[in-house]
């Protein structure tokens, strides 16, 4: 017989499996970390995360994803070196008061609004970008597009689909991370110099480079991650329907 207090599954909704972290816990304290001790992360604590994270849903049970773990000196400096390029151009379309890369409100992109090229020769110092290749654990997240059920491909917007086959698995190392005592952050600057990042790391055509992935054990830890309440994204029937309500509302607690 099931005990009292426990899921459909026999698990407490907010408690470990097996004494762990708990699901909820790990999903309201993974925060974006990008200051890491020099710490190394052992290979098991690693094969661990992949092991975890290798059950993210993706369409068909295509599992598009191919995980690239960068040990070489050289590589990881080179993966830095392009990064700080997609840096570079991001930070300078933000200070100009721009939303990198965004669509416009017809869903279409329009063009960066600055001088990329400009952008990408002008410095903008970032510590964490700076230091990519000092990471403990760095990792290019790679996406089969073949692999990929792009449903919205022919709309005339920007296209958003296919990534829910991919993201997903991202999340899912995060969350495993943080269940080790890891923390770490998606990183997608690379994505802006892609056909070099897949010369230098080998990556085949029909791939594309979804992310990077930096983990390590973090030098400190957000105590309180600051998220919009239930009622600001949640609605009822339309999207201009009535707030759905969450706890706070409710008047009960997590």
């Amino acid at each position: 017989m099931q005990s009292s207090g426990t899921g459909p599954n026999g698990l407490k909704p907010g408690g470990g499996d097996q004494g762990g972290m708990g699901l909820r816990e790990a999903m309201r304290t993974s925060g974006a970390e990008r200051t890491f001790t020099e710490e190394p992360v052992p290979d098991e604590v690693l094969a661990r995360v992949l092991d975890d994270a290798r059950f993210a849903p993706s369409g068909a049970n295509a599992q598009p994803w191919t995980v690239i773990v960068l040990r070489d000196p050289e590589i990881r400096r080179g993966v830095r070196e392009l990064s700080v390029l997609g840096w570079r151009e991001y930070r300078a379309q933000v200070k100009a008061g721009l939303r990198p890369f965004a669509p416009g409100p017809d869903g279409r992109w329009h063009g960066p609004g600055i001088d990329l090229a400009e952008a990408a020769a002008t410095p903008q110092p970032m510590t964490f970008i700076d230091s990519l290749d000092r990471a403990p654990v760095l990792l290019v997240l790679c996406a089969r597009l073949t692999a990929l059920a792009v449903a919205d491909v022919d709309l005339d917007r920007q296209s958003i689909v296919g990534g829910g086959s991919v993201y997903p698995f991202a999340q899912n190392v995060l969350l495993a991370a943080r269940a080790e005592g890891l923390g770490g952050v998606l990183t997608t600057f690379l994505v802006r110099r892609e056909p070099a990042a897949a010369k230098l790391l080998a990556i085949p055509a029909d791939h594309a480079i979804a992310g990077v992935i930096a983990l390590g054990y973090p030098q400190r830890r957000a105590t309180r991650l600051t998220r919009r309440p239930v009622e600001e994204f949640a609605r009822l029937d339309t999207f201009d329907g009535p707030a759905f309500p969450g706890p706070a509302s409710r008047g009960t607690t997590l």
